[in-house]
């Protein structure tokens, strides 16, 4: 199963969910999806979608899911992190009306380089090329990236906080 959750920032994040409803209308995801909508306009046709989900919910589908797709806020990705999962992320923009700046790029940015533990898909189309090759580029990941949970979220934090 493929997790995809875009948070609970109230513009709509539509490019990400309707990229992932076009690629399992076209069985290149051959596999169930389950969207956390949000506040986005478009309703996904091929896929299983709430706008929002209980905690307890959000939880379990980060534990059940292969692969979690997600906007680019810190919690999201600590939560796939802390479930051993190596998330895509694809930050909001500001030029699409997902959020009033660009600060989710810069901040991906800054986890991809010193952390090398998320797969971060800035361009839409590169979306298809992260989930076909998913087990790769996260093997690679876990491998080269950060492994030990606690040391991360302690250096995730001051990230954050520095921010």
């Amino acid at each position: 199963m493929i997790f995809v959750t875009v948070g609970t920032h109230e513009q709509p994040f539509n490019r990400l969910i309707e990229c992932v409803d076009k690629l399992r209308k076209s069985q290149i995801i051959r596999e169930d999806v389950i969207i956390q909508n949000g506040y986005s306009d478009y309703k996904a046709e091929c896929c299983e979608a709430k706008d929002f989900y209980t905690q307890k919910e959000m939880m379990d589908n980060y534990r059940e899911a292969r692969i979690i797709i997600m906007h680019g806020g810190p919690s999201s990705m600590i939560e796939s992190l802390r479930e051993g999962k190596i998330p895509i992320v694809v930050p909001r923009m500001k030029s699409y009306g997902e959020h009033i700046n660009d600060h989710q790029i810069d901040f991906c940015r800054a986890v991809n380089s010193r952390y090398n533990n998320i797969i971060l898909v800035e361009d839409i189309k590169e979306l298809e090329n992260a989930i076909v090759n998913y087990d790769e580029l996260a093997g690679s990941r876990l491998k080269d990236g950060f492994s030990n949970n606690a040391r991360f979220c302690e250096g995730f934090s001051r990230i954050v906080e520095g921010l």
